[in-house]
């Protein structure tokens, strides 16, 4: 070991002075006493690496203070990077300079050299004349040969990551955490950079053995910047890992969804449908999501209602509204995600969830009170027990006169916004009241003599711009809903959309 370092060091003035002298000559000679030792080169950059990767980076500066010297040297000359296995040494090399929890000035002023090094070695387009001629004797014209080049470069690197050991070094280790992060740090700039997507997919699968995360959080950020703003594409499985291993990540995604949906056209499911799909976002498990949900619940969720005959949809709702009361209500056996996780597992599957009000008007017989319950629940997560069962109340005294009104030969517009308690002072943006209007256009849409007074209805209902939103965005929902579960039902569809384009004439 004591000689191998006596012989480092005197191979390492060596190439000091040779790095000098081909630095500072560029004739013919020079060039061709630059590529006759090459291969000696290299074979010394290996193993300078050997001996710093088992070194801090304090160290290697005590041990070597003109190493980046002699790097940059190295870095900076055309005919060494014209190899792309001499720019991942050189890389790999640097990476062990980078200090990773640097404590002065100094050394964070070594980082952010380094740091312009490397991106100097991956993001330089241009050749000098020297490599232009070099290329074009090989028969390559530099504009062909440096793409191929970098590709090969970048792609070597992420072999190397997959497979978590350096093949080009003959050893079996692991990579060491530090260098992986240091190579993270260093992508952040050239993320964007054409042929480096396959070294970032790489970085976000690599997976250790650490307790901690080791990719740098700068890195996570620039990768999901530039992904939101399509400028990379890369595999669904590296998108993934990047959002369940940066959090933050995954809720920027989160809100840059909503702020697309929210000034998008937000009264049409359809756009909003592409918007969700194109952002990736539903495509995780859906324990990933909702990880104390009980599985007898989302069992039952997971079913589509087209393939569940009709005739059963009632059943199915009220073993729906029991799961989920026994999860919201029952301290002894709830969830531990609480109301708002159950609420949001039943609205994810919103066909369900936007059935009931239709199956209560349906049913000639007595309001079932599962159903009620769970309306009331869809409309009211955060009310509690006492204020939940007095909405239930409200709701089933409504449904018995909308009952009686559907039997009647005439309707007015005028009683049915008495019946349903539209002309009172309550709050129109209370949840209970949201949940009246809908029964009032389910009513509309369904009851043959509600077709006649629709429009003096909504008109009334409709006194200011945030109903008027409402009441598109469920006639909208309602048809797309229709559409998917292939309900047909020619004039009420007819109304719907009649009502929709009047509607959205006036917003």
């Amino acid at each position: 070991m004591a000689q191998d370092s006596v012989d480092l060091s005197c191979d390492y003035q060596f190439w000091m002075q040779k790095l000098s002298v081909w630095d500072q000559a560029s004739t013919l000679e020079t060039q061709q006493d630059t590529c006759l030792h090459l291969a000696q080169f290299q074979e010394f950059l290996r193993k300078m690496y050997e001996a710093l990767k088992e070194m801090d980076s304090n160290t290697i500066i005590e041990r070597f203070p003109t190493i980046g010297q002699l790097l940059a040297k190295a870095c900076w000359n055309p005919f060494i990077l014209a190899y792309d296995e001499s720019q991942k040494i050189l890389i790999w090399c640097l990476c062990c300079l980078i200090n990773k929890e640097p404590q002065n000035s100094g050394q964070s002023k070594l980082n952010s050299w380094i740091q312009g090094v490397l991106s100097h070695i991956l993001s330089a387009l241009r050749f000098d004349k020297e490599v232009a001629l070099f290329t074009q004797g090989l028969g390559y014209a530099p504009i062909d040969y440096y793409p191929g080049l970098l590709k090969n470069m970048i792609l070597s690197l992420a072999s190397e990551l997959r497979e978590n050991h350096l093949n080009g070094f003959n050893t079996q280790r692991r990579m060491a955490p530090e260098r992986v992060a240091s190579l993270s740090r260093v992508c952040v700039p050239l993320i964007t950079l054409p042929d480096v997507d396959p070294l970032v997919e790489a970085l976000l699968i690599c997976h250790g053995r650490e307790p901690q995360e080791i990719l740098q959080p700068e890195f996570f950020e620039a990768v999901n910047e530039a992904i939101l703003l399509k400028k990379i594409s890369l595999p669904m499985s590296a998108v993934v890992c990047l959002w369940l291993r940066h959090l933050p990540s995954l809720e920027k995604a989160m809100l840059h969804l909503f702020e697309k949906l929210i000034s998008s056209e937000r009264n049409c499911l359809r756009r909003i449908e592409c918007f969700i799909k194109d952002s990736s976002l539903l495509r995780f498990a859906l324990k990933t999501y909702f990880p104390y949900t009980s599985p007898s619940l989302a069992m039952v969720l997971l079913q589509d209602p087209q393939d569940i005959p009709r005739g059963h949809w009632l059943q199915t709702l009220k073993h729906i509204s029991e799961l989920l009361r026994e999860a919201v209500e029952d301290q002894t056996h709830g969830s531990r995600g609480g109301a708002f996780e159950s609420w949001f597992l039943f609205i994810h599957f919103g066909r369900w969830a936007e059935m009931v009000a239709e199956q209560l008007l349906m049913s000639a017989a007595e309001p079932p009170a599962a159903l009620l319950w769970l309306l009331a629940f869809y409309y009211g997560p955060r009310d509690g027990r006492q204020q939940r069962a007095q909405t239930m109340v409200q709701v089933k005294a409504v449904l018995g006169h909308l009952l009686v009104m559907s039997r009647s030969s005439s309707l007015s517009a005028q009683d049915l916004q008495t019946v349903a308690g539209q002309d009172t002072d309550t709050d129109p943006r209370a949840p209970a009241q949201q949940l009246i209007r809908h029964l009032l256009l389910h009513f509309l849409l369904w009851a043959p003599g509600g077709h006649t007074i629709a429009w003096d209805v909504i008109t009334l209902m409709a006194h200011t711009a945030e109903i008027t939103h409402e009441i598109i965005g469920f006639l909208d929902q309602t048809l797309y809903r229709w559409n998917r579960l292939g309900i047909e039902s020619p004039r009420s569809e007819k109304l719907a959309r009649e009502l929709l384009k009047e509607l959205r004439t006036q917003v």
